[in-house]
């Protein structure tokens, strides 16, 4: 047996600990030894009757990329039987993209969590990553970054698709931990061969043995300061946003008031990522000009007049989205549209068609902003009543992954856009 000071143990009796009203968690369950790990001590807690509000269960997907997949995904549940734990296996179907395959998995995988979390109505989504996981991603995450931002490695809780919280318990405890722990209970696991494989980048740092400072503390810290920066200093303006005149100085010497606008041009743009290096660096240059002018960057038009500097999406490349009746969408990655109308209807920009449309009563910033609102019409031509058509904006930069340490920015940026704030990690 495990003795009661086993790191993996202890680790999960701290989480398990940290909630303080019933849930239901579902554990992602690969069959490798963190995971493994993870179940067999939540689950030889829960049966000591001292945590009656949690309940187990898990979910294995099976990537569906390698003979015997299957096979894995049926181990799984036959040690979640021998734990008295309720499981799920879910296959990625379909066709696999000959390149980026790593990342479509994992964006594969977390939707089927997410949506097996749905149906079996679960809290949290539990991953197993260790401080192993948490320094190769710091490592993979400092060679490819030029500023500095995201060094602190992966967050502790992630709210996916905006749906369920993805909780990780095991970020503090080392892999040969875990390891021990199941050899102390005589219990196996099941090696993933791709943990092999040199042609991931992964791998390639795990072969180096590099490793860095996981602490999330710095970013936690910028986040908080670009949300006050945010909060103070910027406003919606029609279907964009503007910043004080006052505050644009602060956008060249403060690194979270300029991590606060990033995140918000993203957010304008609908884009998952903020600017790439050089067009920061050609947005930093037209601020520090001092020019009344305008500059067009990663989809965001930057308006800098007398009385502010204003941001909103231009209007050009953006397609046109059929809804079909009864269907949801995402439009440009702005909004999110659902039909509830009957019949179906398209959602385009309004100043697509040219005109000055419902923009005619509108002037400068506002006006040029209005041409890439939604515009949403049935096939004859005649305008969608909202109440038919539900429409909630989006936090393009955050629609998939929030990591915890950026919650108070992305509740700053979902008051700017009108929408509801976040939800918190079950466990807070």
């Amino acid at each position: 047996m495990a003795h009661a000071d086993d790191p993996a143990l202890e680790a999960a009796g701290r989480f398990l600990n940290s909630f303080k009203r019933p849930a239901h968690l579902l554990v992602a369950l690969s069959g490798g030894s963190d995971s493994t790990g993870l179940l067999v001590a939540l689950a030889t807690l829960c049966a000591t009757g001292r945590h009656p509000g949690i309940t187990l269960s898990a979910c294995t997907i099976d990537h569906g990329l390698r003979p015997g997949s299957a096979e894995e995904a049926a181990w799984a549940g036959a040690l979640c039987a021998r734990h008295d734990v309720r499981h799920v296996a879910r296959r990625w179907e379909g066709e696999k993209p000959h390149s980026g395959l790593q990342a479509a998995a994992r964006a594969a995988r977390y939707d089927l969590l997410a949506a097996a979390a749905a149906e079996v109505r679960a809290d949290a989504i539990l991953a197993a990553h260790t401080r192993d996981d948490q320094g190769e991603t710091v490592a993979m995450r400092a060679a490819r970054s030029a500023g500095g931002i995201g060094l602190s490695g992966m967050a502790d809780a992630v709210l996916l698709n905006g749906a369920v919280w993805l909780l990780r318990p095991f970020l503090a405890v080392d892999r040969a931990a875990i390891r021990a722990f199941l050899a102390a209970r005589g219990e196996g696991w099941r090696d993933d061969p791709s943990n092999d494989n040199p042609n991931f980048e992964r791998v390639r740092i795990r072969a180096r043995g590099i490793s860095a400072d996981p602490s999330g503390a710095d970013r936690a810290l910028l986040s908080r300061r670009a949300a006050a920066f945010l909060a103070e200093n910027a406003g919606a303006r029609g279907a964009g946003f503007a910043l004080e005149p006052s505050a644009v100085g602060s956008l060249l010497v403060d690194a979270a008031a300029w991590r606060g606008l990033l995140l918000l041009a993203a957010t304008a743009g609908g884009r998952v990522h903020v600017l790439e290096t050089a067009s920061a660096e050609r947005l930093r240059d037209f601020l520090s000009s001092g020019t009344l002018s305008r500059l067009t960057a990663g989809r965001v038009v930057f308006d800098r007049r007398r009385d502010g500097l204003f941001l909103y999406r231009e209007c050009r490349g953006i397609e046109t989205l059929r809804l079909p009746a009864g269907a949801d969408a995402a439009w440009d990655r702005r909004y999110h549209v659902a039909n509830r109308s009957g019949r179906p209807f398209t959602v385009s920009a309004a100043g697509s068609g040219g005109g000055r449309g419902e923009g005619a009563r509108l002037g400068g910033p506002v006006l040029r902003a209005s041409r890439a609102a939604p515009r949403l019409e049935f096939e004859d031509g005649g305008r969608v009543p909202a109440d038919l058509a539900p429409m909630e904006p989006l936090i393009a930069p955050y629609a998939r992954f929030l990591p915890r340490f950026d919650l108070p920015l992305a509740d700053v940026l979902a008051g700017l856009v009108g929408r509801a704030p976040f939800s918190s990690p079950p466990n807070e």
